[in-house]
């Protein structure tokens, strides 16, 4: 393992036990309003579990205003296939921690508009520490869709974070009250 991993290794376990410490629950709704949502017909979030960002009334209101929702399922090699979620708790299974969307695969990532995407920490740069498996950055690296991280309003960090050469940048931070664009010329579909 080289000394990036080690630093971030060493970093996650620290986000993730101050979180646990300061955690209250919040909303994210209002990124629903950013025009990137708003146009977006197909997009993949994730269901929150633990101190995660909440992400359920999200998601309800996304599928109430006719979006298309997609979620992630784990896969046996840690990488992340989408499936359609109806809305309904009863669609779901547990998976460890995590609930996953029972039914098919979603196929044509390439139609997704807007993805919402769990993170410990964003820096001013779009770099994210997520859980470490890489499953995330895996997934991002094969979508042209908007990619928005949910961070709490004390884990958007003005220090450049360590990254690795398989790391996907954020287009977007959200916390409970902001929304930040980072400014990078990259092209989107929407």
């Amino acid at each position: 393992m080289d000394s990036t991993s080690q630093i971030k290794r060493s970093l996650r376990e620290q986000l993730r036990y101050d979180r646990a410490l300061s955690f209250i629950p919040e909303s994210w709704l209002h990124i629903l309003q950013s025009h990137e949502i708003r146009d977006a017909k197909i997009v993949a979030s994730y269901l929150s579990y633990g101190v995660e960002p909440q992400t359920l009334d999200i998601n309800e209101a996304l599928i109430r205003s006719g979006k298309m929702v997609l979620l992630p399922r784990m896969l046996k090699d840690k990488n992340i296939e989408w499936a359609i979620w109806n809305g309904s708790l009863g669609s779901l299974r547990k998976n460890g921690q995590v609930h996953e969307p029972i039914g098919d695969k979603f196929e044509g990532f390439e139609k997704i508009d807007a993805v919402i995407v769990p993170a410990l920490q964003i820096d001013h740069e779009g770099n994210r520490i997520g859980q470490g498996g890489g499953s995330y950055d895996r997934a991002l690296a094969q979508l042209i869709a908007w990619k928005v991280g949910l961070v709490g309003a004390t884990e958007l960090s003005g220090n450049q974070l360590p990254t690795e050469s398989h790391d996907q940048k954020l287009d977007a931070a959200a916390t409970p009250e902001l929304l930040v664009r980072f400014n990078r010329d990259v092209p989107h579909h929407l």
